[in-house]
């Protein structure tokens, strides 16, 4: 019995990645033994996190860095620091921020319900461009005039959601927020791998830059990483720490927060339910250290032999289904199987799976088009032969 059994609750076969709803990444046995190691002493955790963010700094080739609770807090956080700085009076009253410049610029396209992290600090999201390609009626994207031309003395910022396609380029969104004296707040949450984006993000200028590390970094699924200039980084590890502490007594630590800029001790912040354990700053802080010295991209290659394999037992079962590999460019980055069903409802074949046993989650994100998806990442080499083997059995 594993401990989710004793809870009634059945371990399933992962096979759509390191998504949120499913437990995030694996963790690998070093992360594992550094966080169990962290738990069996006690440390402030400013100074953890100062020393966390000199490491993150090197990482990143940025000036500051914070372990977060997420992608999503980092992203909250990254917020709050935009909209109050160092006043005290604005961390005071966040999210209610209508007496000062709080609204952000973003391309419509790129709003989603993650950006309700951004919202969540008070911050109010100012639509510029138009999704025409999807809504079939252009073939325009969102353009750098489109930003300058909705920046009034209520902006307070620019969210830039990134992807390898995004437009227009995070270098041409930064020369326009340059140039106005605005700052420019990235969420790169799934732009890991290539790990080459742990600097290149940050390098076009950009003021923060917010990452998963619960998922290709393959911390603790609850953490993120915020990094950028140390100014914001000071705000935001202000309003995520206790804060509970005599100014008297305080030391801030070095690093981490300007306390030149502090008239007193704020209490506790907008981003006090945002916290992060000490077990977790160190787990993905090695972590960080494993994906960026490519410690991950051997596993690769083994992804690619467990997906050849349910391939071959799907074509020598005859099933109504055509298979493809699909192999990255990227070296960094592991191949996944696409299932193109021939006949039956690609739902109700998901549907299925899921109530099997054991459950299997596959990839759903093309199950409009009949297509199911194989994510090997947080498989197990003896979960391939019972995958293989449940997949026949759905699709005969």
């Amino acid at each position: 019995m594993s401990v989710y059994q004793d809870l009634g609750v059945e371990p399933i076969v992962n096979a759509c990645g390191s998504v949120t709803r499913l437990g995030g990444a694996p963790m690998p046995a070093q992360v594992l033994e550094a966080f169990q190691s962290a738990a069996q002493e006690w440390v402030p955790l400013e100074q953890l996190q100062a020393a966390a963010s000199k490491k993150i700094a090197a990482q990143t080739g940025t000036e500051a860095g914070l372990v977060t609770s997420g992608a999503a807090g980092a992203l909250t956080l990254g917020t709050a620091a935009i909209l109050a700085g160092h006043d005290l009076k604005r961390m005071e009253q966040l999210p209610h921020c209508d007496d000062f410049p709080h609204e952000f610029i973003i391309a419509r396209e790129q709003r989603s319900g993650y950006d309700h992290a951004i919202r969540a600090a008070g911050a109010r999201l100012v639509e510029v461009g138009f999704n025409e390609i999807v809504s079939n009626a252009g073939v325009r994207r969102t353009e750098s005039w489109e930003y300058a031309a909705a920046i009034t003395e209520r902006t307070a910022g620019i969210v830039y959601v990134h992807a390898s396609d995004s437009q227009p380029g995070l270098s041409e969104v930064v020369q326009v927020a340059r140039e106005h004296g605005l700052p420019v707040i990235v969420d790169a949450a799934g732009e890991l791998p290539p790990r080459e984006n742990l600097r290149a993000i940050a390098a076009t200028g950009a003021d923060l830059v917010a990452f998963s590390g619960g998922k290709a970094i393959r911390g603790p699924q609850s953490t993120g990483l915020l990094c950028g200039k140390r100014e914001l980084i000071s705000s935001a590890a202000l309003q995520m720490l206790d804060m509970d502490d005599h100014y008297e007594l305080w030391s801030p630590a070095e690093g981490l927060i300007d306390a030149s800029e502090l008239k007193g001790l704020p209490r506790h912040g907008i981003g006090r339910a945002l916290k992060v354990s000490k077990e977790e700053i160190i787990a993905v802080l090695t972590a960080l250290d494993l994906f960026a010295s490519g410690a991950y991209d051997a596993q690769n290659a083994e992804y690619r032999v467990w997906l050849e394999k349910i391939a071959e037992e799907l074509e020598l079962a005859d099933v109504p289904a055509s298979c493809y590999l699909v192999i990255p460019e990227n070296s960094q980055r592991w191949p996944i199987l696409e299932i193109q069903l021939e006949t039956g409802d690609a739902f109700a074949v998901c549907r299925k799976l899921r109530e099997g046993k054991p459950p299997i989650y596959m990839g759903h994100a093309r199950l409009h088009e009949g297509i199911l998806t194989i994510n090997p990442l947080c498989m197990q080499a003896e979960q391939v032969n019972v995958l293989a083997q449940r997949l026949c059995e759905e699709l005969s």
